[in-house]
């Protein structure tokens, strides 16, 4: 037995008792990875003390003795990057949804490698007098920021029963449970951070004059990724800056906003975006701009931003030249997303006067060139991300890693081969 480890407070908890039951679940992957439902079985060992009172406050304990199956042979998971949280059912003398959840806690999962989930803990306020029985109900599994929702697909035997007994004061059986019930468990999605803004066709401050720093305006722009494991839709918030250095300019590309706060430790140097900015009007072409790769680790929690990217842009043109938001790529842990914009919109115009060796061809600060037209891509793709800065989210954490991630984690329960050469 486990000594009194499911007591939270009551002296007069009895030592705790663990029992294991196995049920037959169907888990839903996150829709970024495109992929069927997945049966498998759930095997869990509950932790409850065998006898409380009324009044008691008594912690209980899920532990996943089984995991349907092994990690995918798709990507090594990092060490704590994956999440459990679920609901435990009270019945009996007490009906109640007892909140679970397990901390970000596992060790570097490789490819192949058996799924090791956290053992979740939740906490339950006993009211009534009489045997109250725990069942294992629904649970989530969270790796950077995808869900995969686990249900049960048969009656599942309780895993543990209390023994309430009366305390001083305790109202008679049947009177009904006023707290019973905990709140459900965070989803792991972190808030949405930025402002929305909108904005016209004609982007932000025209260069002209004597001035030398130029504010774009911030414009949302639908993405179309292309990730290892599938394609991904997602609206972010993009501004372009530009300080005017001789004939040239220096730009600055901001996605505006904490992308999300990180699900797991990051290693340094490990995560770095690029974008190909579209010229048009006056002016044709791209301008390479590239941000700097994260320089050190990022702890769990800590916001994870997309870095600001930078270039140089040297017109090529007299007139009124225009700056569009283009093609996004994240090189990230080994993987390459690209996000090609369905419909771009202008941040910035700029009054310039061409240069030798300038665009009309396009320009960069990594010697990027192109051909590109207008700031206006076309395509007609729905707004299918967030309205404000948690946009990017879709993107996984910077642009996809999260997508393949979340995709390859919650891939491992049997049968997900066979369903995936099924016609």
């Amino acid at each position: 037995m486990l000594g009194g480890a499911g007591v939270l407070l009551g002296v007069a908890a009895a030592p705790a008792q663990a029992a294991e039951v196995s049920y037959a679940t169907d888990c839903v992957p996150p829709p970024a990875a495109g992929l069927p439902t997945v049966k498998g079985t759930t095997k869990v060992e509950v932790t409850a003390p065998a006898t409380a009172k009324v009044g008691d406050e008594v912690e209980v304990v899920w532990k996943f003795t089984q995991a349907a199956s092994k990690n995918p042979d798709l990507i090594d998971l990092p060490a704590n990057s994956v999440q459990p949280s679920g609901t435990l059912k009270a019945a009996g003398a007490q009906a109640a949804s007892i909140a679970m959840q397990g901390p970000r806690e596992n060790p570097a999962i490789p490819k192949g490698g058996a799924m090791v989930l956290s053992d979740m803990k939740g906490k339950l306020k006993l009211t009534t007098a009489g045997e109250v029985t725990l069942t294992p109900d629904a649970y989530a599994i969270n790796v950077f920021s995808t869900d995969t929702k686990c249900a049960p697909t048969e009656t599942v035997k309780p895993a543990a029963t209390i023994k309430v007994t009366a305390g001083e004061g305790t109202p008679p059986p049947g009177t009904p449970d006023p707290t019973g019930t905990t709140s459900p468990p965070p989803s792991g999605e972190p808030t949405p951070t930025g402002s929305e803004t909108g904005g016209s066709d004609t982007g932000g401050t025209t260069g002209g004059g004597g001035e030398t720093d130029f504010t774009g305006k911030e414009v949302k722009i639908p993405y179309a990724c292309k990730t290892p494991i599938g394609d991904k839709n997602a609206t972010s918030p993009v501004q372009i800056n530009a300080k005017k250095d001789g004939g040239s300019y220096d730009l600055t590309v901001q996605f505006k906003g904490s992308v999300m706060d990180s699900p797991a430790d990051i290693p340094a140097d490990s995560v770095k975006p690029s974008m190909e900015v579209v010229l048009g009007g006056a002016d044709k072409g791209t301008v390479h701009v590239e941000g700097p790769t994260n320089a050190e680790a990022i702890k769990s929690g800590d916001p994870m931003v997309i870095s600001d990217m930078t270039g140089t842009y040297k017109p090529g043109a007299d007139g009124e030249s225009t700056l569009s938001p283009g093609v996004l790529t994240v090189k990230a842990l080994g993987t390459t997303t690209t996000c090609t914009p369905e419909k771009s919109e202008v941040s910035l115009t700029l009054d310039t006067s061409a240069q030798p060796g300038g665009a009309a061809g396009g320009s960069g600060s990594a010697g990027g060139t192109g051909t590109s037209g207008s700031g206006d891509s076309g395509g007609g793709l729905a707004d299918t991300g967030a309205d404000d800065s948690g946009g990017l989210r879709a993107l996984g954490f910077v642009a996809g890693t999260a997508i393949l991630l979340g995709g390859a984690v919650f891939t491992f329960m049997p049968g997900r081969r066979a369903s995936r050469r099924a016609p």
